[in-house]
């Protein structure tokens, strides 16, 4: 237990009544999940607002209250702490709550539209097979060094975040690298972190079904670089227009990496082919297991990291050559007849256009292209027609299906990608909304040689319909397509 004053000691209270010298066993955001003493934070969110049950929290055992209006009725038994911005305060009280864990480690945030997971799941294993304990916080898989623990989210709640933040100190991690999305720095779920560094990937359409607008989605990644402290670095791809946006306000010391432009981390992709690729980091020739210039720019954030960091660049450049794809990400299983299939996370109009221009490099002669790909239900309606669109463009087939269709109707969604493409594309179209089905007849239109992309769920083992979410993982499904053909 700790002293209520001392988890408060470091947010601005702008009043409060009750005892303050109270010791308390948690912090909760969730009514449902409070115990006696705990602390119960009261923040309005996208969905429900914590203030509707301060109530419950109270018959449930909380002593404490935090929120930013203090309610109609005044229980002289519970301590009421009044604050400007509770979901900031939450995530101040976490870290001092936990014992400033992030200030205890090297944690580094990596964001942007694409690239987020493998940046950071390879600079986890970048580190661990540098020799040192390290942790993960990222959509696929947590890891408090070696130990996984389910993801739910792509960033956890603050108390979430720095309680796994905490168990990576007591196990001695030395870093920790976290995918920090835009909804995580929009609704401040970082607050209170001590970051060393920050990498910006890329912006490109995703998510305006939450922040609206494009320039809204822009600042929410802005923040995050924002409030990074001058001893952390800064590190953005200078081939992105919005690079040099996120470094406008920082007080970080100001990096980038490019492929195309000057940068302190320049990169150059000097072969391709289907088992990996080579490249040129800083003139520095390196074999990688990996293809795509999106992975460049990948392998590049993460060579320039890791020698932020201290590393030695020809210890880096080792493990940079035999580190592994990550799972869902450029994933490929080849049949027994030589047909080709790659599983991919691209659900984004700029993640489908990387890899299918990437795909378009490795094939061969008169091979195929066939491509199967959907839209998630309840997300931004507008990137739907554009990407069926340049799936059409850069395919020989595309078999339109679903996705995650959560609470709309699947064909709905598969008209909405439809409507957006023009003949003679549209003649390339195919509309199978059961998805197996729809990868099933993929396989079935390949030949030999031929390359069927299988894009937007990747690592995801689930379907979600109607706010069930369903054992559906396209990587096991291809596999056994793959071995009764």
């Amino acid at each position: 237990m700790i002293k209520l004053s001392n988890i408060l000691a470091e947010i601005k209270v702008l009043e409060n009544s009750g005892d303050l010298t109270k010791s308390v066993n948690n912090i909760q955001l969730d009514s449902r999940a409070i115990k006696a003493n705990d602390i119960f934070v009261a923040i309005k969110g996208t969905q429900v607002d914590g203030n509707d049950f301060i109530a419950k929290a109270i018959e449930l055992g909380a002593t404490a209250i935090v929120c930013e209006n203090l309610p109609n009725i005044i229980n002289d038994k519970i301590t009421y702490i009044k604050v400007e911005d509770a979901a900031n305060a939450v995530g101040v009280m976490a870290s001092v709550f936990y014992g400033h864990p992030s200030a205890k480690l090297k944690l580094v945030g990596v964001t942007g539209t694409n690239g987020k997971t493998t940046i950071a799941t390879l600079l986890y294993q970048m580190f661990l097979n540098l020799g040192y304990k390290a942790g993960l916080l990222s959509t696929i898989c947590n890891y408090i060094n070696t130990v996984a623990v389910d993801a739910t989210h792509t960033t956890p709640n603050p108390v979430e975040l720095n309680k796994m933040l905490a168990e990576m100190v007591t196990v001695g991690c030395d870093y920790c690298f976290i995918e920090v999305s835009s909804h995580a720095a929009h609704q401040q779920r970082i607050a209170g972190l001590t970051f060393a560094g920050g990498v910006f990937t890329n912006i490109t359409q995703d998510h305006l079904d939450y922040h609206k607008t494009f320039s809204e989605y822009i600042s929410a990644k802005k923040l995050f670089f924002d409030k990074l402290p001058a001893s952390a670095f800064a590190l953005v791809n200078n081939d992105d227009r919005n690079g040099t946006v996120m470094l406008q306000n920082t007080k970080a010391r100001k990096l980038t990496y490019a492929l195309k432009s000057m940068a302190n981390y320049n990169g150059r992709v000097l072969e391709s082919h289907l088992d990996g690729m080579l490249v040129s980091f800083n003139n520095t020739e390196i074999w990688t297991r990996f293809i795509g210039g999106f992975n460049a720019y990948n392998l590049l954030a993460v060579y320039g990291v890791a020698l932020e960091l201290g590393q030695k660049q020809e210890e880096v450049v080792q493990v940079l050559s035999n580190l592994k794809t990550v799972k869902g990400r450029f994933e490929y299983i080849i049949s027994k007849d030589g047909k080709i299939a790659i599983i991919d996370y691209a659900h984004t109009p700029d993640a489908l256009d990387n890899v299918l221009n990437t795909i378009q490099q490795i094939s061969e002669g008169d091979n195929k292209i066939i491509t199967v790909v959907g839209a998630g239900g309840n997300r931004d309606k507008s990137k739907r027609p554009i990407m069926a669109t340049i799936a059409a463009k850069l395919s020989h087939h595309v078999v339109l299906t679903s996705d995650n269709p959560r609470n709309e109707n699947p064909d709905d969604i598969i008209s909405d990608m439809r409507k957006g493409v023009l003949e003679p594309l549209n003649s390339k179209l195919l509309s199978i909304t059961n998805r197996k089905e729809a990868i099933r007849t993929a396989c079935a239109l390949a030949q030999p040689g031929d390359i069927i992309l299988v894009a937007g769920k990747g690592h995801e083992n689930y379907q979600e319909i109607n706010g069930v979410k369903y054992h559906f993982d396209d990587i096991e499904v291809v596999k056994e397509i793959f071995k009764t053909a």
